[in-house]
């Protein structure tokens, strides 16, 4: 296993730094959270074009790079560090592990080159109306229907789902329980019989929605009731990109926080000289830390098919959710009064961090799961 950067993933790292301070300050952050689809098509489609951000991990045969998980994660990282508004989350992550994991052959070069260069925005859509997260959760049926397949069910919580051109949808067959009789299916945007609705989230710069299916018409991907493994191999990959999403995030709140320590006067000398601002700052490094080694040790381990990485995920989204929340609660207090205002833009990670511990499984729950993985 590897335990550090290449020279040439540090410069990857360096020049998607430089590209986002640039392309994506919190002013366009707040400019996509007043759009409808909260975030802006063009934009994203030429910040796409300059580095080919949606096919790093994608194999080169579907149009991608060819890169691997960490790769990957390293954009994540600097996306969550940015608070870039795009649907790169639901389409390059979600979508594509379950394109990637599910489809056929046949599937995947029709499916994923559009992805790649972000002329299709795709969402997954797994979860629903009962909160859950797992396979258990999913009650959206799939019946066979002159040759093909037809959707009954609801979905909510599916990013970038009111705004997708193609929707995976996780469905299962009449009858079936638990892991069994699992799908995925391809559904245009704009089949007849789905509604969607974007829903009212405490996050606004990540959009979630409800998506009815009355009767809708899809494509099977892959084989028919045989997606229980893909889906936990998605989620598995999901729970670690996420986690490097809430590292990025939760390292640009402690410099904020240390910045602007330096800077506040309290008694004539800046409160970071305070013994207990030093403790708190001390402690804020301490948690970013441990989540970035978790979440860097579960990519690592996803990029060697390690069989410990289900529970090495778990490990990491619930580490880094409790980091990143409590990074921006810390910041939110040495900011002080202006640190609870709307021009601050303290909040805009503070709400990301909140929506992000949730999503994909909370804290606890992640735990649960990496405790049986491990047999306990």
């Amino acid at each position: 296993m590897q335990f550090s950067f290449t020279s040439e993933q540090q410069e990857f790292r360096s020049i998607l730094r430089r590209l986002f301070e640039e392309s994506c300050p919190t002013s366009e952050a707040r400019r996509a959270m007043e759009t409808d689809a909260g975030w802006d098509i063009a934009r994203w489609r030429k910040l796409n074009d300059q580095l080919g951000l949606c096919g790093v991990h994608v194999p080169e045969a579907y149009g991608g790079q060819g890169f691997g998980p960490v790769e990957l994660c390293i954009v994540l990282e600097e996306m969550g560090r940015a608070l870039v508004c795009a649907p790169y989350f639901s389409s390059a992550v979600l979508a594509t592990h379950a394109i990637l994991a599910a489809a056929t052959e046949e599937q995947k070069r029709a499916l994923l080159p559009g992805i790649v260069s972000a002329e299709t925005i795709a969402a997954l859509a797994f979860t629903e109306p009962n909160g859950r997260w797992d396979a258990e959760g999913v009650e959206t049926t799939a019946r066979e229907a002159g040759g093909g397949f037809r959707l009954d069910g609801v979905k909510s919580f599916v990013l970038d789902g009111h705004t997708a051109d193609l929707v995976v949808v996780l469905a299962r067959a009449p009858g079936t329980a638990s892991g069994e009789g699992l799908s995925f299916f391809a559904v245009k945007g704009d089949a007849p019989g789905l509604r969607r609705r974007a829903l009212a989230a405490l996050d606004p710069t990540r959009r979630i929605a409800r998506l009815e299916f009355r009767d809708v018409e899809a494509e099977l991907l892959g084989a028919a009731g045989e997606a229980g493994a893909a889906f936990a191999r998605t989620m598995m990959l999901a729970a670690i990109g996420l986690a490097h999403e809430m590292v990025g995030g939760a390292e640009r709140l402690r410099e904020s926080a240390l910045a602007y320590a330096g800077l506040r006067m309290q008694f004539g000398r800046p409160i970071a000289s305070f013994q207990s601002m030093k403790h708190k700052q001390a402690d804020m490094l301490v948690d970013v830390e441990l989540a970035r080694s978790a979440a860097y040790y579960a990519a690592e381990a996803a990029a060697e098919d390690d069989p410990e990485t289900p529970a090495l995920a778990s490990l990491a989204k619930a580490a880094a959710s409790e980091a990143y929340l409590q990074t921006a609660i810390h910041t939110i207090q040495i900011h002080g009064g202006i640190g609870f205002t709307w021009d601050n833009d303290t909040h805009l990670w503070f709400k990301r961090a909140k929506s992000s511990e949730v999503f994909l499984g909370s804290p606890s729950w992640r735990r649960e799961q990496m405790l049986a993985a491990w047999g306990h």
